[in-house]
């Protein structure tokens, strides 16, 4: 039996018990606010490890040096040290950031790695397997694993830098090659070349530890940009010789199965990345443009996790609201915004909802993003006349109780989905439209008849996607002048209102008084903010907005109808949540004014 798993068999979860039996005799906490956390524990269901840690009543690094020591098992702190590259590289880097261990001491026979559950048998396993030698462990805390996880990000300008550097000479072939269609043979010896294989690899593994969402490769006069959009703002990340552009489009034309010869016409494609880790399909457009053809790859993860609605950011009445039209058999949901607001994810999410066993759910998109068990997907093919209207009509006669249509984009699509409503189906799809009000004059426009959307539509979802503020994050306070000013475009009065109903600020508290958070730049998050969820308002048709609708009203004149009946407005959403701390308010209105 090795080392690692006769340690790791006396390595046990510190029971609750023994927990309170140390922190009581530490004297760390004081014995009345110590009951209360139990209390709280029984009451709510969450371990008292949780309660303790978000009550603030120990910090996490003295929870891990009191466990460590329970268990027998050494503590390290990494948050100063740095680590050889060489040790750190023995855990690749998704491994170490999806399990939170670091490998950071070698000696002869023995690695060192820190972590923070020791009862992760597996990844300790595949270590030992992989080196060959003993694994001590030791235990640590979530900064010291963040900290040591940042020394991964070698940076993209130095790791192309090596490329380039070592492989200059084979690099040169790209610059001799003049692009022409009886040159596909000679591209496509190109794209298999190894520094532009490396150079391709390179640019994908590092948007895929950032957690882009697309990478731009726009070829300019002298050079070459590359650009991620990451939690949907675009980040210049590297630019590249001119002369290694025909090798780097060559070698994403071979992976998508793209015609290697074809520069004039722009062209679309797929292909699927796959490793123990994470698998990844990418979505691929390559467009002619003054310099040469500019990609753009966008990413979808196939193992992404299943969300909740309240994981999205749906909460309150939204979500009340939302909850109530997923539980009518038929009807129409439609989501709306701009192109990357999350519509589909959302659309997605509630589809997971209802995908039970009873039901057989069918959708027709454009395209797939992503794969669910059970659930008939089709995609448009509109090269071979094979459309959203077109698919809706087959899905008719496949006996579905759900529909999805990806976009209701014109009249015959429209007809087919109230149709489909009328005669028994809940269907959901998606309208590009800046508001929930905004969304049925829109439908009026695609010549659907008042009286058919008033009976059929249920509920719509309008929303956007704002960035994540990070926990650390500077407090400010609105001027007169300020307050005045976003006045004008939300009822600050009625979000005070909601904000002391939820608790939120104090009973007393007025405008001037509300702390809002605003982002703080660190070394972790580089601008404040890491990842993304969304804001939202939810139009729900009462009897009074379905006669506005059949007396052709106008957008404006529905919207003030809901707000009377309750609607929250997603300004107004955002303005609480940037009172929460989850965004800034900075943050509200760059999104809201797009």
């Amino acid at each position: 039996m090795s080392h690692v798993t006769c340690y790791m068999l006396h390595v046990v979860r510190v029971e609750e018990s023994q927990l309170k039996a140390f922190i009581l005799d530490s004297g760390l906490i004081k014995p009345a606010d110590f009951k209360k956390a139990e209390e709280e524990s029984k009451k709510s269901g969450k371990s008292l490890r949780e309660i303790l840690l978000n009550k603030e009543h120990i910090k996490e690094d003295e929870l891990k040096r009191l466990e460590a020591y329970i268990l027998g098992i050494p503590f390290v702190d990494l948050t100063h040290d740095t680590i050889s590259p060489e040790v750190l590289r023995i855990i690749p880097e998704p491994i170490a950031r999806k399990n939170n261990i670091i490998a950071f001491k070698k000696a002869t026979g023995v690695i060192e790695v820190a972590m923070l559950d020791p009862e992760d048998i597996q990844t300790l396993e595949l270590i030992r397997k992989k080196e060959g030698v003993r694994v001590l462990v030791r235990l640590t805390t979530p900064d010291s694993i963040k900290h040591a996880l940042g020394q991964y990000q070698k940076s993209l300008e130095a790791e192309f830098g090596d490329i380039l550097k070592k492989e200059s000479e084979a690099l040169k072939i790209a610059k001799e090659i003049e692009v022409g269609p009886e040159e596909a043979e000679e591209l496509k010896k190109l794209a298999e070349d190894l520094p532009v294989v490396r150079i391709a690899d390179t640019l994908i593994r590092h948007a895929i530890l950032q957690q882009a969402s697309d990478i731009h490769i726009e070829p300019m006069e002298k050079e070459v940009l590359v650009r991620y959009r990451i939690d949907g703002i675009l980040h210049d990340a590297m630019t590249l010789p001119k002369q290694i552009a025909p090798g780097i489009v060559a070698r994403i034309k071979v992976m998508s199965n793209l015609k290697l010869d074809e520069h004039r016409l722009p062209q679309d494609g797929r292909f699927k990345i796959e490793t123990d880790e994470y698998r990844i399909s990418f979505r691929v457009s390559v467009l002619p443009v003054f310099d040469g053809e500019k990609i753009v790859m966008r990413l979808l993860p196939e193992t992404v996790k299943g969300y909740s609605l309240e994981e999205l950011g749906f909460w309150g009445v939204n979500l009340d609201r939302v909850h109530h039209a997923i539980k009518r058999p038929t009807g129409i949901i439609l989501a709306t915004g701009p192109t990357g607001s999350g519509k589909t994810t959302t659309l997605y999410t509630i589809l997971e909802m209802l995908n039970i066993p009873g039901v057989n759910i069918s959708t027709v998109e454009d395209p797939i993003e992503y794969r669910i068990p059970r659930i008939n997907q089709t995609q448009v093919r509109p090269d071979i006349g094979f459309s959203f209207a077109n698919g809706l009509r087959s899905l008719l006669r496949q006996d579905p109780n759900i529909i999805m249509v990806g976009e209701i984009r014109d009249n015959e699509t429209a007809g087919l989905a109230i149709n489909a409503a009328l005669t028994g189906h809940l269907v959901l799809s998606t309208l590009h439209t800046n508001s929930a009000a905004g969304a049925l004059p829109r439908l009026l426009d695609m010549k659907v008849e008042p009286f058919l959307i008033a009976s059929t539509v249920t509920a719509i979802i309008s929303q956007r996607l704002v960035r994540r503020l990070c926990s650390e994050q500077e407090s400010y306070k609105f001027s007169r002048e300020e307050i005045t000013s976003l006045s004008k475009d939300t009822d600050l009065e009625h979000v005070l209102e909601i904000l002391k109903h939820e608790k939120i600020v104090e009973p007393k508290a007025t405008l001037d008084k509300v702390e809002w958070a605003r982002p703080k730049k660190s070394d972790e998050c580089a601008e404040g903010y890491k990842g993304r969820i969304g804001i939202h308002e939810v139009l729900e048709m009462s009897e009074s907005i379905k006669e506005l609708v059949v007396k052709n009203a106008t957008s404006d004149q529905i919207e003030k109808r809901a707000r009377e009946e309750g609607m929250l407005t997603m300004l107004e959403e955002g303005f609480i949540r940037a009172a929460q701390r989850t965004t800034s308010v900075e943050e509200i209105l760059r999104v809201t004014s797009e």
